[in-house]
């Protein structure tokens, strides 16, 4: 399952940027319809949308800045949407004719944001020749359709957990836990001192989601790394899967458990980013960028680091990564030139580079090569190195009700409100055999 890129590789400086922290948001960025047009001065004007879940500065605003600097000419509007309603802002800003000139999408079919039926509904334009030369080997099918590639990618994700080991050893715990046994054992002992071990934004359907599928990497995707293409050809189900019900059934254990912060069933974003940045929790289900994010408003002895999640009954360990961000341009744009140069130069080692630093992801390209070893990467070095890691499978789903499914499924079972048997026929439902 392992990707290496058929682009150029980055300076390792890179890695050495990736763990900066990152400034703090104006909080008041302006909002315009597509198509921006040059004024009379000449000035290159065009907008930009992208997903927020926090106060902080986005990496893309800061990519916008810079370019914006280095280019005078240039006016870039900023139009920063919540996350939890982004995929669904977008394309109704799509349909009706004013979404931004340059849009943030996934790779895929299975995020309301995929980039996949996105283009085929006719709204993205399709990308050059940079573009397409990021994508991952093998990952062709979820940015391409028909040879052209219709989304460039900007990252490499790890969605495991992120833990604060400084809040772990705080609260008595020298490692982040490695087996079931020690993991419900963290559990009773933060619980019991009013602490959490995981925070979970269960009211936040994208959280509640990427939480089951950080669970599944290890109930699913490593006993079976193609476990989705069996699903696709009608070899198995999610509601004949074992590893999913095992999957859902962890959810519930870890919420009985003392796992999870009071409340997590009704907790938005913020219960994720204060839990993290004040100690009462030690880690959570996020991006691995988000580390830096929070960092900044936690103390120095934080110590975040990405954690695998504990496999059960003694299995080996396994995470997801893939590229979970990527740049694209509206079809309907009356500013194509101006938005192309600005995504052609976030491929350039320059923006790339901020984009890391502000980021905290691993580059697209040369993440091979790069020495994670005192990084926030380090407790998952080697299984990036052995390939063990599975593609966020939501990318790869063939639509984004799968994926919603999932998510309502998740608030359901913390809610008692569904039973694993129906969160799973839901989902079957929504994949459309």
């Amino acid at each position: 399952m392992s990707q290496h890129s058929r682009s150029r590789v980055l300076r390792t400086g890179v890695l050495a940027a990736a763990t900066a922290g990152i400034v703090i948001l104006a909080g008041c960025s302006g909002s315009a319809p597509a198509g921006g047009t040059g004024d009379s001065d000449g000035d290159q004007a065009f907008s930009f949308t992208f997903a927020t879940s926090n106060n902080l500065e986005s990496p893309y605003e800061s990519l916008a800045k810079a370019y914006m600097d280095a280019n005078p000419d240039v006016k870039i509007t900023l139009n920063p949407t919540p996350n939890d309603k982004y995929g669904e802002t977008i394309r109704t800003q799509l349909q009706a004719g004013n979404a931004s000139d340059v849009i943030q999408t996934t790779p895929g079919s299975g995020d309301a944001r995929g980039l996949i039926p996105l283009a085929e509904a006719g709204f993205l334009e399709p990308l050059g020749d940079t573009a397409t030369g990021l994508v991952p080997a093998g990952s062709e099918p979820i940015f391409e359709i028909d040879g052209e590639t219709y989304g460039q990618p900007m990252d490499f994700t790890i969605a495991a957990v992120v833990a604060s080991m400084g809040t772990a050893a705080m609260n008595g715990l020298d490692e982040f836990p490695t087996d079931e046994e020690s993991l419900y054992a963290a559990c009773d002992a933060l619980s019991a001192d009013g602490k959490s071990l995981l925070a979970l934004a269960g009211a936040a359907g994208p959280n509640a989601g990427l939480t089951a599928q950080g669970i599944a990497a290890t109930r699913v995707y490593a006993e079976d790394p193609d476990w989705n293409t069996k699903r696709a050809d009608g070899d198995t189900t999610f509601a004949e899967s074992d590893g999913w019900k095992d999957t859902l059934q962890t959810l519930i254990d870890l919420k009985d458990g003392g796992c999870f912060q009071p409340g997590a069933e009704g907790g938005g974003f913020d219960a994720i980013t204060n839990g993290l940045a004040q100690g009462t929790s030690v880690g959570s289900f996020i991006p691995s960028g988000s580390a830096v994010e929070i960092a900044t408003a936690a103390p120095a002895e934080a110590d975040f680091k990405v954690q695998p999640f504990p496999a059960a009954d003694g299995g080996d360990p396994y995470i997801l990564a893939s590229s979970n961000y990527t740049i694209s341009i509206n079809a309907a744009s009356k500013m194509k030139p101006a938005a192309e140069e600005f995504v052609e130069w976030l491929a350039t080692d320059e923006a790339q580079e901020l984009y890391y630093e502000k980021s905290g992801l691993l580059p697209i390209s040369g993440y091979e090569n790069l020495d994670l070893s005192d990084t926030i990467y380090s407790p998952v070095v080697d299984l990036i190195a052995d390939g063990s890691y599975a593609t966020l499978p939501n990318n790869i789903w063939p639509n984004p009700s799968v994926y919603e499914a999932l998510q309502v499924g998740v608030q359901g079972l913390l809610t008692g409100q569904k039973t694993i048997d129906q969160v799973l026929q839901d989902m079957d439902n929504a994949w459309g055999d």
